[in-house]
């Protein structure tokens, strides 16, 4: 089921929420386990028994971590707790690459149950954080059930740690603030839907015109890359904002998992804005395990590469993610050299001078180069396809030049104006100042005469407009799919 959609807006969440509410607190998570379930098996009936196996197997499993405690079995117990999970991951996601790829053996298609990446990554974390003492192991398999199978963040994230929410998941919801985090998770669901309806989809609609042309002007090459980056953008931080929004109103904090990440002025910063939950994962639970940064020159750049080259895999089995994933280690390795090359000048840099803000324009320009380039192979289902895109950003492979005919010109010129205003959107759109001018509007608005009643008017008519247009959107497109459920 897709929160874009009007069966789950107009049917299913209104009736969980009334329901969520209407029974006693001790019967929530029991609630919650049992729509998301519903959820789930709306588009994977068969796959819902993997996830409750690997529910009932790893709570199992760490049951016999405690009752063994201080005891070697308790280690053998907890290997098997997260290698299962893993185990059945690779089976589903990667055997079939593997097996090609190393030994040359062509196996059917496996199907890939939908958000098996990260419920994968959610059991793993908790086994490790329970085994380590981080945690205490939750002995009520419901309340455990319900954390995994989360239906708002269960296909697509963000990762969420049990520590993270195991106050709603075993003392209730806290009421003292409940209206303003439910008021705020409206709005930022809200927010996401219309990321995704009206920008994310519109934006793909061109992208897929573009691809249908296979050939292209430069101008519509330069477009194109900068379509497909948003297009990512949008959808996953649209989905993102709906999932935390949900969060809010079942009385969850949920963490954030984008901060405007095209403004970055390093790959490093953009990677600390960008998809936060998973690149906080494996610097947990990978890179800090295997040493860090506290380790020799050529051990750092390994555990850089390997955290990489899983993040690369994270996303799919093919040489398109292991090369994106490589790419952005490569990249981090050379802004740390060159960190440490410049010293002093990379600090002067950071001046408001002339050659301050020259520096940092040319920094924002280079992550901006590289974001285009690698999201061209990230969306790609083969190199070949995303070195043409590639090369068609410098005038050739796929670029029409100075022979195209006119019937050909006009035609990727049309395409290009006809969604240069959502282009144009979403551009602005990824950037703080849409949020700067609701702040200032806001703040405007509170030191009237109406105050906060204005405010909330204003809020309410915005989500109402938000709601109206992408309900209509919905009754009336048909491109709506969700880019990360086929990680």
């Amino acid at each position: 089921m897709l929160f874009s959609s009007i069966t789950f807006l107009y049917l299913f969440l209104p009736f969980t929420i009334l329901l969520y509410f209407f029974v006693p607190q001790k019967g929530r998570n029991f609630v919650l386990f049992v729509m998301s379930i519903l959820f789930y098996a709306w588009g994977e009936p068969v796959y819902v028994l993997l996830m409750l196996a690997q529910i009932v197997i790893s709570y199992v499993l760490l049951w016999f971590v405690d009752r063994f405690r201080g005891r070697r079995a308790a280690g053998i117990f907890y290997i098997l707790s997260v290698l299962l999970p893993f185990a059945a991951l690779f089976y589903f996601k990667y055997f079939k690459f593997f097996m090609e790829t190393l030994f040359g053996i062509q196996t059917k298609t496996i199907a890939l149950p939908i958000g098996i990446s990260f419920y994968t990554f959610q059991i793993a974390s908790y086994c490790v954080d329970v085994y380590r003492g981080r945690v205490e192991r939750q002995k009520n398999l419901v309340t455990y059930a319900a954390y995994v199978t989360l239906f708002p963040q269960l296909v697509a994230g963000p990762i969420v740690r049990y520590s993270e929410i195991e106050r709603t998941l075993t003392q209730g919801i806290d009421f003292s603030n409940f209206h303003i985090n439910f008021e705020r998770g409206v709005v930022r669901f809200a927010v996401g839907l219309g990321k995704k309806v009206l920008i994310a989809n519109v934006i793909g609609e061109f992208v897929a015109e573009v691809a249908a042309l296979g050939t292209r002007s430069l101008a519509l090459s330069w477009a194109y890359a900068i379509a497909v980056s948003l297009q990512i953008y949008f959808d996953f931080s649209g989905y993102s904002d709906m999932a935390i929004g949900l969060g809010g109103i079942l009385g969850f904090q949920f963490p954030e998992n984008f901060r405007y990440p095209f403004i970055s002025r390093s790959v490093t910063e953009f990677w600390r804005r960008w998809h936060i939950t998973l690149g906080a994962w494996f610097r947990d639970y990978v890179y800090i395990p295997m040493g860090g940064n506290r380790v020799s020159m050529p051990r750092w750049i390994l555990n850089i590469l390997v955290v990489w080259l899983f993040t690369g895999l994270w996303h799919g089995a093919g040489w398109n993610f292991i090369t994106w994933g490589l790419l952005f280690a490569v990249l981090l390795v050379m802004e740390k050299g060159v960190t440490k090359l410049l010293g002093s000048r990379e600090r002067l840099a950071d001046t408001k001078d002339f050659a301050g803000v020259t520096a940092g324009i040319l920094k924002h320009g280079y992550v901006v180069f590289v974001i285009l380039v690698s999201f061209l192979i990230f969306h790609n289902d083969s190199l070949s396809d995303a070195l043409a895109d590639i090369q068609s950003l410098f005038a050739q492979g796929r670029y029409i030049g100075q022979g195209t005919e006119g019937v050909e010109r006009a035609v990727y010129a049309y395409v290009l104006r006809n969604r240069m205003v959502i282009l144009c959107v979403g551009l602005i759109g990824a950037t703080p100042l849409p949020l700067w001018i609701w702040t200032k509007l806001q703040e405007r608005l509170q030191t009237s005469r109406l105050g906060d009643r204005a405010v909330h008017v204003l809020m309410g008519l915005m989500v109402l407009g938000l709601m109206v247009l992408c309900t209509a959107y919905l009754i009336d497109g048909s491109f709506n799919p969700f880019l990360y459920f086929r990680f």
